[in-house]
This record gives structure tokens, sequence and C-alpha cells, in this order.
């Protein structure tokens, strides 16, 4: 039934009939759902069971997680008191160290969670104890993009240990105080440059508003991810020009071609940053379906709305290019810059699997790249939790 009415609302937005605007938030729910960030309790058993039946391709995504540098029992954190990031990270003064030992901390919690061996968890919990007690600042131009690219690893990490592992957890409330007071207010007023900084931005606040159960917060970042999202994919509904948010005074058509890195030619599926270069639409497009994730397991599913709509066109549009199809001359003057990166799997599991569209392109590519692994910043390891996962 409750997929019956998901397809309707669905097909009722493709006809512009659907009655949630664009820019309405969903609200935090009265009570949230732990562990719920990205990855739910029924993803998590889901997967157990697949990679210890030997199924695949969740057995193999298992064993490249666990052959990783984030898997490692050995590994020692580089905790500073002041993460500095310039622009492309130069400088680099612990801005690759915190993003990993994040990245590091989510794998331990997986690897805990499927194996329940509990040094894995004890490792996450070092990682996270580590910085909780040293991590003061992010500085320098990046500082924002910094904080949302660690931010959104470390309370998927964070979910896993605290309401999975039957374990001690004595600094918990240290972390959380962390997330409270040095990240979240990093990051909680978005930003104005390229798209995919404030979608990493939001993604990183609402994952920590979770944790936090933080209503206002989650309010606030669900409220700035909806304008974003709306802002970032274009969809012919919205117009001849596509949707803006207001802060950026894209008041004129000029204005709006310049931050579209001069695309002046608007098509369904197009991103912001598509000529720029399809790398960094990659974390535009994952931190939508990242969020979108996170609202479902919430109880509010956002993969029927617009957002659903733009993710799936927009995967589906660079998905084509990223197989190989040329760039036509009115597309980023005829060149683009290819990188997509492993960025698919959540919103195909969600769109095509759980909500039935055909996504040719995106399907193609997701299984090219499986296992999808990690790109060292924000996303990992997405074909072992939500490759054809139903939870």
């Amino acid at each position: 039934m409750r997929r019956t009415a998901l397809l309707a609302a669905s097909a009722a937005l493709v006809a512009g009939a659907l009655t949630w605007p664009a820019d309405a938030a969903p609200t935090a729910p009265a009570a949230f759902v732990h562990p719920g960030v990205t990855v739910s309790q029924g993803q998590l058993d889901f997967t157990r069971s697949k990679v210890n039946a030997g199924a695949q391709p969740w057995k193999s995504a298992f064993d490249q997680m666990t052959a990783s540098k984030y898997a490692d029992l050995n590994r020692t954190p580089k905790p500073r008191a002041v993460v500095e990031c310039g622009s492309y990270s130069n400088p680099n003064h612990g801005c690759t160290d915190e993003r990993e030992d994040a990245i590091a901390a989510y794998t331990q919690a997986l690897a805990w969670y499927i194996t329940r061996d509990e040094r894995h968890a004890r490792k996450a919990i070092e990682l996270m104890d580590a910085w909780s007690a040293v991590i003061r600042d992010h500085t320098d131009s990046n500082a924002p993009l910094q904080t949302g690219w660690a931010g959104s690893s470390w309370p998927r990490a964070a979910e896993i240990i605290k309401h999975t592992y039957t374990g001690t957890w004595a600094n918990s409330g240290r972390f959380a105080t962390m997330l409270r007071n040095v990240y979240l207010p990093e990051i909680i007023n978005g930003s104005n440059s390229n798209g995919n900084w404030e979608l990493s931005m939001t993604e990183a606040a609402v994952g920590i508003s979770v944790f936090l159960e933080d209503r206002a917060s989650y309010d606030k970042a669900m409220a700035k991810f909806r304008a974003r999202t709306a802002a970032y994919v274009y969809l012919e509904a919205d117009g001849a020009l596509p949707r803006t948010v207001p802060s950026q005074n894209l008041n004129t058509r000029e204005k709006i071609v310049r931050y579209w890195q001069g695309q002046s030619t608007f098509v369904t599926g197009l991103s912001q940053e598509t000529c720029r270069d399809f790398t960094h639409t990659g974390y535009g497009l994952s931190a939508i379906s990242h969020v979108a994730e996170t609202s479902r397991i919430q109880g509010q599913d956002l993969y029927a709305t617009d957002v659903g709509e733009r993710l799936r066109h927009g995967l589906g549009f660079h998905a084509r290019y990223q197989l190989g199809a040329g760039a036509e001359g009115w597309l980023c003057g005829g060149s683009l810059r290819l990188g997509l990166g492993p960025v698919s799997e959540v919103g195909h599991n969600a769109l095509a699997n759980r909500l039935g569209h055909a996504m040719t392109n995106t399907a193609t590519l997701t299984r090219r790249n499986r296992p999808a692994g990690s790109n060292n910043l924000f996303v990992a390891w997405e074909t072992l939790t939500h490759g054809d996962n139903p939870g």
C-alpha cells in the first residue's frame, strides 16, 4: 500500500500536481529514529545477513571495505585543535586527517555491526574520542566545506555505535558537545558558494541534528536543503530559468548564466556545476541522496517530492555522459570534465528499486562501479550499505 501511494505521489509530481511545494521542508519527527543517519537499522541488518551468507555484491563490497586503510585496527588518530583548510586544501593542516579519521570511524562502526568484533567498535570510539578531546575550530577559506565533509561522516559512525554497540562509550557526551559547539555553528547557516558546498553542509547539519535530537537545527537545515536542491538541479517545470536561492541575489538571466558556469541552455537534469566538472556535481548529488535517505528514515520521504525528481534526473543526465555519450555543442561548449565518483547507489536504490522508476543509465553506471568505494571525503561503502537494499 505504501509503495503504491509513493508511486502515485511521484506520478503526480511529474504531472505538476503534487501539492507539497519545492521550498517546503519536512519538520523534525516527534521522536527521532536511531540509528538514523543515511543508514537504518533495517538496512544494516539486511547488509549483515547478505555478507554473512556470502551473497554478492555485498560480500565483495565488505571485503573491499575491510581491506581498506579505514578498517585498519592499528590506525592511529591524528586530531588537531585547529583544522586549517584553504582552497583545494591548501594549506592542509589536518584537513585530510580529519576527513579520513571520520570515514575510518564510520568504517569501523560498519565493521563492528557486520562482524560483531568489538575491536572495531572500540576503534571507532577511539577515533571519535581522540577528536572530541582536542578539536576547537576550523579556519581558512574552506572551513565550511571541510566541516561539512567531516561532519557528514561523524554522526553516521556515532549513530551506529551509540545505538547498537552493547559496550560502553563513556565520552559520548563529549562527542555530542563537539558536534554541537565546533561543527554545527560552522555549517547551520549555509553557504552562497557553489551548490555542492551548501548541500554537503546541510547534510552534516541534518545528520548532527539527528544525533543530538536537535529539532530546531534539523528544521533549519532541512529548509536550506529544500531551497538549495531546487536551485541545484534544473527541471523543465522550473520555467525558462533555474530556481535560485534568494540570498544570492541572482536576479537577472546574466547572473544566473554566470553562476551556472556559463551554461545558457537549461534542460531537465542539468546541474549548476555540470559545466564546472562532474566531480563536484557528484558531491552535490551525493549529498542530496544522503539527506533524502536520512529524511526517509526519520519518517518523511523526500524521494516522492521534487527532491526525488531532481535527484533522479540529475543522476540519469550525468550517468549518460559518464558512460561515454559525447557532449552536444550546446552543453558546456561541447566539452565535459567527467569523474562523477561513487555516488549513485543510494539514489538508484531509493528511486529505481523502491519507487520503481526506470533509470537505465544510472543502473548501468551503478553496476559498472560496483563495489563502490570511498571518495575519501564523505562518501563511503554505498554498495555495501545501499546496493539493492530494501530496508
